[in-house]
C-alpha cells in the first residue's frame, strides 16, 4: 500500500471539502489579551482574539501568574512523576480541595486535561460497575462518547435535552441494574443549557447516578463560579460534577467533584490517571489562584455577560444571523465550509480579527459556523471593529450570491 499516497489523498479530500484545518500561529501578550501577534509566511501582525475558551482572560490574571511564578521558583517546572509515584505535590492536594469546595462536594480529583477527565472517569464507571447502562445525551462532547465507547458498557443515547425520552429509556430497564446518566451543562456549539433539575428528577426516580459535564460553565456562572448546577442550587443532586482548569480558569487541566469513595474509586482503577505524569505544580497553583479569585470576584463575570449583549445587539441591528441561546456563546450561522473558512480567512487577514471556522465534524454538515466568543476584556472599540467588519463581509456574500 502507499501508505503516504493515502494520507495525501484523505488529507486532499478534507481541503476539497472545506474541512481541513488550519492552526493560527499566535503569540499571547501577556496582560493584553485578547492581543496576539500573529506569525505567518509574510511576517508577524497584530490581530485580536473572538474565539479563545480563556472566556474572562483569567490565564493573563496577575494573581495567576505570581502563583505560578512562586510555584516554579519553590518546586521547579515538571512534577516528576505519576500521582502515584512521587508526582503529587501539595498543589495538586491544595488545588483538589478548592475544587472540592466549589462544587460542594467531599472530594475532587485531577486529571491532565478536561478530555482525559471525562473518558478516563466515565470508562471507569461504566466498565466497573456491574452491568452498568450509561444513557448519554446525544449531543455529549467526543471525550464522553469516547469514555462510554471505551467502557464497552450498554449505551443508549437519549434525544438533546429531553426528560421525557430519558424517563421512557430509563423506564425500560430492569430496576436494580446499575444506570449513569450523563450530560452536559452548557453545550459548547449552540450553546444551550440543559435542563438539569428535570434531568436529576428523572434519574433519582430510576435510580441512576448523574453525571455533568460543566466544562464550559465552571467560573462562568453562580455565585462562586460553580457552573450552571451552582447557579440553579443544583450541585447537591448531581453524583459527578466534571470540569476543566483550560477555559474560564485560564490554565490547563480537568477534574471531577463528588463522593470521597468515587472519586477514590476512580483515582485507584482509571488507567488515564494512573499512568500519566501529574500536572506540573505550578499549573496547579495558577488554577487554584484562579478559582480563589473567581469565588469571591464578580466582576469578570458581569463584564463578560454585559459583552456578550453588546455583541448580539449588534449583530441584530445589522441582520447577522447567530443561534439565540442562553449562554455566553455566539454561533454566527454560516451554513457552508468553504464560505465559513473564507469569512474566517479574510477576517484574519484584512481586519485583524481572529474567529477560527467550526466545520465538521465538530458540528454536522450545513450548520457551519463562526463561533464568537466575547471576554470581559474586550472593548467597545473592538466590539465595533468586529461587527463592522462582518457587516462587510456579509454584504460581499449578499453582492456575489446575486451576480451567481
Amino acid at each position: 500500500m502507499d501508505y503516504e499516497g493515502y494520507f495525501r489523498d484523505q488529507l486532499d479530500a478534507l481541503m476539497g471539502e472545506g474541512n481541513y484545518r488550519v492552526f493560527a500561529d499566535l503569540e499571547r501578550h501577556r496582560g493584553s489579551f485578547p492581543r496576539a501577534t500573529r506569525h505567518g509566511g509574510e511576517g508577524t501582525s497584530e490581530v485580536t482574539v473572538w474565539c479563545s475558551n480563556d472566556y474572562l482572560g483569567m490565564g493573563q490574571n496577575p494573581s495567576v501568574l505570581a502563583a505560578m511564578h512562586e510555584a516554579i521558583e519553590r518546586c521547579g517546572a515538571g512534577a516528576g512523576g505519576t500521582r502515584n509515584i512521587s508526582g503529587t505535590n501539595h498543589y495538586h492536594v491544595l488545588l483538589e480541595r478548592e475544587l472540592a469546595d466549589l462544587h460542594g462536594k467531599e472530594s475532587a480529583l485531577l486529571f491532565t486535561s478536561g478530555y482525559v477527565s471525562n473518558w478516563a472517569s466515565l470508562t471507569t464507571l461504566a466498565s466497573k460497575l456491574p452491568g452498568c447502562v450509561v444513557l448519554s445525551d446525544e449531543m455529549n462532547h467526543a471525550s464522553m462518547i469516547e469514555g462510554i465507547r471505551h467502557s464497552r458498557a450498554e449505551r443508549q443515547i437519549f434525544k438533546h435535552n429531553s426528560p421525557e425520552d430519558l424517563d421512557r429509556r430509563l423506564s425500560l430497564i430492569e430496576p436494580g441494574r446499575p444506570k449513569l446518566v450523563a450530560f452536559e451543562s452548557v453545550y459548547s456549539m449552540d450553546g444551550d443549557i440543559a435542563p438539569i433539575e428535570e434531568l436529576c428528577d428523572v434519574a433519582d426516580a430510576h435510580g441512576a447516578m448523574t453525571y455533568l459535564d460543566e466544562v464550559h460553565a465552571v467560573g462562568l456562572y453562580g455565585p462562586r463560579g460553580g457552573g450552571i448546577a451552582e447557579a440553579r442550587g443544583l450541585m447537591d443532586r448531581l453524583t459527578v460534577i466534571e470540569g476543566t482548569l483550560g477555559k474560564a480558569f485560564g490554565v490547563v487541566g480537568g477534574y471531577i467533584a463528588a463522593s470521597t469513595a468515587l472519586c477514590d474509586f476512580v483515582r485507584s482503577f482509571a488507567s488515564g490517571f494512573i499512568f500519566t505524569t501529574a500536572l506540573p505544580p505550578h499549573v496547579a497553583a495558577g488554577a487554584a489562584a484562579s478559582i480563589r479569585h473567581l469565588k469571591t470576584s464578580q466582576v469578570e463575570r458581569a463584564r463578560h455577560q454585559e459583552n456578550v449583549r453588546k455583541v448580539r445587539a449588534r449583530l441584530d441591528a445589522i441582520g447577522i444571523p447567530y443561534m439565540p441561546n442562553p449562554s455566553h456563546i455566539v454561533p454566527v450561522m454560516v451554513g457552508d465550509p468553504v464560505k465559513c473558512k473564507w469569512i474566517s480567512d479574510i477576517l484574519l487577514d484584512s481586519f485583524g480579527v481572529y474567529v477560527q471556522p467550526i466545520n465538521y465534524p465538530t458540528v454536522p454538515k450545513g450548520t457551519e459556523r463562526l463561533r464568537i466568543t466575547p471576554s470581559p476584556l474586550h472593548t467597545d472599540a473592538d466590539i465595533d471593529h468586529l461587527v463592522s467588519a462582518l457587516e462587510n463581509l456579509w454584504s460581499r456574500c449578499a453582492l456575489a450570491r446575486a451576480v451567481a
